[in-house]
C-alpha cells in the first residue's frame, strides 16, 4: 500500500460519501489512476473500517454502505448527532452563511449514519424550534439533501413544482447548483422538457427524486450560477412581491463587503476615496434588507430608495431603545 497516498484516499472517500454508486472506471478517471489502483485504495479504506460495497459486472461499481457503523472519524455518536441536527436546522431555515457546502456535508453525514442515530436526529429535530433567518419560508432538510446529492452525482432530478400563481407542474431537470440568498434557497438547473435553463425556489419543490440517470454537465449561462440567478430574478421583477433598486455605500474595502453579501444580490464596486458601493435590484421586503445590511457589521449609508432609508432608520431607533 505504499503507493496509496493520504490525499488520494481522502478524495476517494469524499466521492464515495456521495449517495450513489461509482463505476470503477469513473473513479479511476476522477482520481487520475488505474482501475487496479482504485481497487487497492478501496481495500485500504476497508482496512480502515469504511464499509465500501462492490457490485459485480463488466463495469463494476462501489458505494459507501449506510447504516452499519460510523466510519472511524474523530466523531463519536453524540458529536455526529449534534452536527446532523445543527446542519438540518440551519439548512432548513436558510441561515446566512450555511449555503451549499453545509448542505453537501449534511448529505454525506446522513448517508453514513446508522439507523439508530438517524432516528435520534429526526426525534431531536422534531422537538427543536430553531431561530429562523428572516421571514422566508422553511424547507424540509430532506428536500435540500436529495437535491444536493443529485447535483453532486450529476443525476437527473424529478419533482413537483408550485409556481407563484399556484400552478402545479412535474419537472425533470439536470441540477447544476443550489444557491442561497440568505433568505431563500434556489436551484439552478437545465429543464429537460423545456430545453432551457431555469431557476426554482426550493420551498416550492416537493417530492424530489433522483432518477439515477446520469448527464453530462452543460455550461451554465453567464458562466456562474449566482450571476444567472441574479439576472433571472431582475428580469422577472423579483419573486412576485415587487422589487426595488437598492443603492448603498459601505465604509469598508470592497473585498470585505463582497464576502458578506451573497453573490446573487450583487457585486459591490470600489469608490475612489475608499469604501465601496452596492447597487442591485432586490426583491426582499425593505425591513429584511435593512436587517441584512446591519448584519454585515460595516458602517453604511443608504442612498435609496426612500423606503429603505426609512426602514434602516426605524431599525436603528428600535435597537437603541432595546439597549
Amino acid at each position: 500500500m505504499t503507493d496509496t497516498t493520504p490525499a488520494r484516499l481522502l478524495q476517494l472517500l469524499s466521492l464515495l460519501q456521495t449517495p450513489r454508486e461509482w463505476p470503477g472506471g469513473e473513479l479511476a478517471g476522477r482520481l487520475g489512476v488505474s482501475r487496479r489502483t482504485v481497487r487497492r485504495d478501496i481495500d485500504r479504506l476497508r482496512e480502515l473500517g469504511y464499509p465500501v460495497q462492490a457490485t459485480m459486472g463488466a463495469e463494476g461499481g462501489y458505494r459507501l454502505v449506510a447504516g452499519k457503523a460510523l466510519p472511524p472519524l474523530v466523531l463519536d455518536d453524540e458529536e455526529a448527532v449534534a452536527i446532523a441536527v445543527g446542519l438540518r436546522a440551519g439548512a432548513g431555515h436558510a441561515v446566512d452563511g450555511i449555503e451549499e457546502a453545509s448542505v453537501r456535508a449534511l448529505a454525506k453525514l446522513e448517508q453514513v449514519l446508522p439507523s439508530r442515530l438517524r432516528h435520534r436526529v429526526a426525534t431531536l429535530q422534531a422537538a427543536t424550534i430553531p431561530l429562523t433567518s428572516g421571514d422566508g419560508p422553511t424547507i424540509a432538510p430532506e428536500t435540500l439533501t436529495v437535491i444536493a446529492s443529485a447535483t453532486a452525482g450529476t443525476e437527473r432530478l424529478r419533482f413537483h413544482y408550485r409556481a407563484a400563481d399556484g400552478t402545479e407542474t412535474r419537472r425533470s431537470v439536470e441540477p447544476y447548483r443550489l444557491v442561497s440568498t440568505g433568505r431563500r434557497w434556489y436551484l439552478v438547473a437545465y429543464d429537460v422538457d423545456r430545453e432551457d435553463w431555469r431557476t426554482f425556489r426550493v420551498d416550492r419543490v416537493s417530492e424530489p427524486f433522483a432518477t439515477g440517470a446520469r448527464f453530462a454537465p452543460r455550461e451554465v449561462p453567464e458562466g456562474d450560477a449566482a450571476e444567472f440567478l441574479r439576472r433571472s430574478m431582475a428580469s422577472r421583477g423579483g419573486s412576485g412581491s415587487g422589487s426595488y433598486d437598492m443603492d448603498v455605500e459601505f465604509a469598508a474595502p470592497v473585498e470585505d463587503v463582497a464576502a458578506r453579501v451573497p453573490p446573487v444580490v450583487g457585486r459591490p464596486e470600489p469608490l475612489p476615496g475608499g469604501g465601496c458601493r452596492l447597487r442591485a435590484t432586490v426583491s426582499d421586503a425593505v425591513e429584511w434588507t435593512a436587517v441584512r445590511l446591519a448584519m454585515t457589521g460595516f458602517d453604511f449609508r443608504v442612498r435609496g430608495p426612500e423606503e429603505l432609508v426609512v426602514a434602516v432608520r426605524e431599525l436603528g431607533d428600535r435597537m437603541v431603545r432595546a439597549s
